[in-house]
């Protein structure tokens, strides 16, 4: 089995709508895909919708979270969506979306970029806006060459120039609502980086301590150094470790099924979790 546990729709920052993203995930040969849209479910249905036959969708989001000033994601999986305490926080940060990148286009601005909020709007489409959104705003203008290369102290890392702070949960309370809603939570890409600051790993033993199911090891963004650490660490903590591509269509260099999560641990999380069930495709209705 072939099974990818993090990518991205245009529900969120991805390029590809929920229908073709499972279409693709098919085509490359998946067996299972986990649709983990930022702090949002809204892509679901139409993703199930569209199930191919042989294709397995698993239902989840990539929470928003921050720790001792560290911006970190949480991928959480088969929870139930409508749980209130965990749908209230997801529209929490839903809701600073709009505003966040509306004040980033204005610092862009004072800073003698002529970005403007229509040109953000228009590439966020329906997605929820966020910075990878600013970010293409700022390729398209010739400001920076790629995505990646906004993602800088200059532009709008975390602490640059054009940043501005966002609505995020304490990844304590993110993993205590996930596990209330009946979800399995997984540490994205805990040492990437080249993405910005990381948490240490003592944090990772606090948050295994607080009851997070794993951490994900394999990622385009861990070099394999990394990526032994972090399974070394997986194994002494008790963590289950995932490994999954991060797919954001054509706005990230990352393909479908370039990096794979075992099927004994795949099969862990779906025993871990009573909030919602993996969904086997049925032929595609959209």
């Amino acid at each position: 089995m072939r099974i990818d546990l993090h990518t991205h729709s245009t529900a969120s920052d991805g390029t590809d709508t929920p229908a073709e993203l499972v279409r693709k995930a098919a085509a490359a040969g998946l067996d299972v895909v986990a649709l983990t849209d930022h702090d949002t479910t809204r892509g679901h249905a139409e993703a199930v919708a569209a199930l191919p036959e042989g294709l397995t969708l698993v239902p989840g989001a990539e929470l928003s979270c921050r720790l001792d000033g560290v911006s970190l994601h949480m991928l959480a999986y088969l929870f139930d969506p409508e749980e209130p305490a965990l749908l209230a926080e997801r529209e929490l940060v839903r809701d600073d979306r709009v505003p966040r990148a509306r004040a980033m286009v204005e610092k862009l601005q004072a800073l003698g970029v002529p970005v403007t909020w229509e040109q953000v709007a228009r590439i966020a489409g329906d997605g929820s806006v966020g910075r990878p959104h600013v970010a293409e705003a700022l390729v398209e203008l010739g400001v920076v060459p790629d995505v990646s290369g906004a993602f800088t102290a200059e532009w709008l890392a975390d602490g640059g120039r054009a940043h501005v702070a966002k609505h995020e949960l304490d990844p304590v309370d993110a993993i205590r609502l996930v596990k209330a809603a009946g979800g399995v939570t997984v540490f994205a890409h805990p040492l990437a980086v080249k993405r910005g600051e990381c948490v240490p790993e003592s944090a990772i033993a606090r948050l295994a301590e607080a009851g997070l199911d794993g951490i994900e090891v394999d990622h385009m963004d861990h070099d394999e150094p990394t990526r032994a650490r972090l399974r070394g660490l997986a194994k002494e903590l008790g963590l289950l470790a995932t490994g999954s591509s991060d797919y954001h269509g054509s706005r990230k260099t990352c393909g479908l099924g370039d990096f794979t999560t075992d099927p004994e641990i795949f099969g862990e999380i779906t025993r871990r979790a009573t909030g919602a069930f993996p969904v086997p495709g049925a032929g595609g209705r959209v």
